[in-house]
């Protein structure tokens, strides 16, 4: 019977995505064993897709007081006969997972209290998400354990007819985060200046994102607008065709660096690059308190200096 292996990574997208080299590491290292990934809804066909898995298990995430819904969680995980688990996420739902498990509970990679395989780093919450999990699994016994990477992503993406040198531009960020979006009229001034270098800006994100690709298309007609019309793999795989990617801090943009394309990443104060930032061949950060603060020259000059 071979060794049955579950991962947990539940979101969110850039988190996903930068754990893409982790579970490659892990599907080394056991080799022949049966692994299954517990995700949520959102990531399952880019998991599917990634080729590190041999089944996907979705959480629905109750909440602790859904009694029926809780036990059937874990009665599912305890029927799973898992020798290890490697929590990728460490939340403290990931955390309480370890309890839902009968004993003699399996072996644990993470930081739930009593864990086989605990990540005994006290410095782990200051750590890139990339070096923070590397660490964790060299202390489950993992040696190499290589950088993201969505490179063998397979996707359709003849529909979207798309000229030979385009930039990927993604405008958007969560709704509940505006601090985090560079101006969209600003877009309209750099896909200008794109333009200028031969290159035609196409607009990726989410449907929620569509009234920044509006008040882009006031100033630039000629601009391709794939907002909502795309899937993660097909981001990936467009970001693999693509001379460049610029944008928010947003999942979007970890897909096109971790896919291979050279990109620039704009962050306010929001968020920490040096704990959350895109890895990719090659990414440019820039980093302003206020977005409002970076001009589209700025931006313009970083995004000449990484074209390939």
């Amino acid at each position: 019977m071979s060794t049955r292996i579950l991962v947990i990574r539940l979101g969110a997208l850039g988190d996903f995505v930068l754990s893409s080299g982790a579970y490659r590491a892990i599907r080394e290292f056991h080799g022949d064993a049966h692994i299954v990934l517990l995700t949520t809804a959102p990531y399952e066909n880019l998991a599917r897709a990634g080729g590190w898995f041999d089944e996907v298990w979705l959480d629905d995430k109750p909440s602790w007081w859904q009694f029926g819904p809780v036990r059937e969680l874990r009665q599912r995980l305890n029927e799973g006969a898992f020798d290890r688990v490697y929590d990728l996420q460490t939340s403290d739902r990931s955390c309480a997972y370890h309890r839902l498990f009968r004993r003699p509970r399996p072996e644990w990679s993470g930081i739930a209290r009593g864990c086989s395989h605990p990540q005994a780093n006290t410095g782990r919450d200051a750590m890139h998400t990339v070096e923070r999990q590397a660490d964790q699994l060299k202390m489950a016994g993992l040696e190499h354990i290589p950088g993201p990477d969505l490179s063998m992503v397979e996707a359709d993406v003849t529909a979207f007819n798309l000229p030979a040198s385009y930039v990927l531009v993604m405008p958007g960020s969560a709704p509940q985060r505006p601090e985090k979006r560079w101006p969209a009229e600003r877009y309209g001034e750099l896909s200008h200046q794109l333009k200028g270098m031969g290159l035609t800006s196409v607009l990726i994100g989410g449907p929620a994102e569509k009234e920044a690709a509006l008040e882009i298309a006031k100033s630039r007609s000629d601009v391709i607008d794939l907002m909502g019309r795309t899937s993660f793999e097909q981001i990936a795989v467009l970001a693999q065709g693509a001379t460049l990617a610029i944008g928010n801090d947003t999942g979007p943009m970890h897909l096109a660096a971790t896919a291979g394309c050279p990109s620039v990443v704009l962050f306010s104060h929001a968020s920490d690059p040096d704990i959350t930032a895109p890895r990719g061949r090659s990414v440019t950060v820039l980093q302003r308190y206020d977005l409002g603060d970076l001009s589209v020259d700025e931006v313009g000059y970083a995004a000449r200096k990484a074209l390939p």
